[in-house]
């Protein structure tokens, strides 16, 4: 006998069978990245995908708004990451294999960051699969500097570095540098910046993308009031609901062909946060699955 006679909580996402969730048999993969080496002030989100995993197994299965259980396409919750002490770059490079792996088997793959650094990484592998392929950020910082603190694979370089691979559309910042405010005058990159009303031309938002879109989200797009636990917070940020009617928009008339969930660091938070983000990824997968 290989298990125990009595019921145990699968390690899994939503604690979802790991003899059902099989990687033949799931149209999703979910792939925890522990890793926050490339993170500019509060480190801690090397403890996002834990936290995570945890909260969604005490989430429920049905989705109410869409009137139907998403986790019927099969998750399968991949063994985590390893982490590469040479530096983010070589931890970027580990991404694009690990991603490339999956997505070459027909999956659509999850990213449970981690630092924004990773994202590059998958946006690289993705685009081997999908050429016509572009990325929607979510993040409160345009994250466009070539190199900061002497790297130019730091989380304030991941939009720079997407770019490399695919065009991108930025969505909900509200903190810019020079540089960067002047990339975006220039047209190098649609922008949507968060002031005080909600984002709610979703028709321009889409009209930017292409037919295949990767969805990269960096919890600090989101208001502290509702998400703490981040390492860079900033004021001013997107709602739940306005979030959430933009990703619907987006897989309504495009392609979700991949995304992550990036920046949770649990310890600077309450346990809401944790919980907000996976409702958050698993609401991208019931989009995704949909689109």
């Amino acid at each position: 006998m290989h298990y125990p006679p009595w019921p145990t909580t699968p390690d899994t996402f939503l604690a979802l069978s790991a003899d059902e969730h099989t990687l033949e048999r799931s149209r999703v993969v979910v792939l925890p990245v522990p890793y926050d080496a490339a993170t500019s002030y509060k480190a801690g989100a090397r403890e996002g995908p834990r936290a995570l995993l945890r909260a969604s197994q005490e989430m429920e299965d049905f989705d109410p708004e869409l009137e139907r259980t998403p986790s019927e396409a099969g998750i399968y919750t991949a063994p985590p990451l390893e982490p590469h002490i040479g530096g983010p770059e070589h931890m970027m490079e580990r991404v694009a294999e690990a991603v490339g792996w999956y997505a070459a088997q027909g999956k659509l793959v999850a990213m449970l960051g981690g630092d924004h650094s990773l994202t590059p990484g998958a946006v690289q592998a993705v685009a081997k699969h999908h050429r016509d392929l572009s990325v929607l950020i979510l993040d409160a910082h345009t994250d466009l500097a070539d190199q900061y603190q002497g790297s130019r694979f730091s989380h304030a370089c991941t939009t720079r570095r997407v770019l490399e691979s695919a065009p991108a559309v930025l969505l909900g910042i509200r903190s810019i540098h020079e540089e960067a405010h002047d990339l975006i005058q220039r047209g190098i990159i649609p922008a949507f910046p968060r002031f005080q009303q909600p984002i709610t031309n979703v028709a321009g938002i889409i009209a930017n993308l292409t037919d295949n879109v990767y969805i990269s989200v960096d919890l600090d797009v989101f208001d502290p009031s509702i998400m703490a636990a981040v390492g860079t917070p900033e004021p001013g940020g997107m709602g739940w609901w306005e979030v959430l009617a933009i990703l619907r928009g987006v897989a309504e008339q495009r392609n979700i062909v991949g995304f992550d969930v990036m920046e949770l660091a649990p310890a600077e938070g309450p346990d809401a946060c944790a919980y907000t983000a996976a409702k958050l990824a698993y609401k991208l997968m019931a989009y995704a699955a949909a689109s």
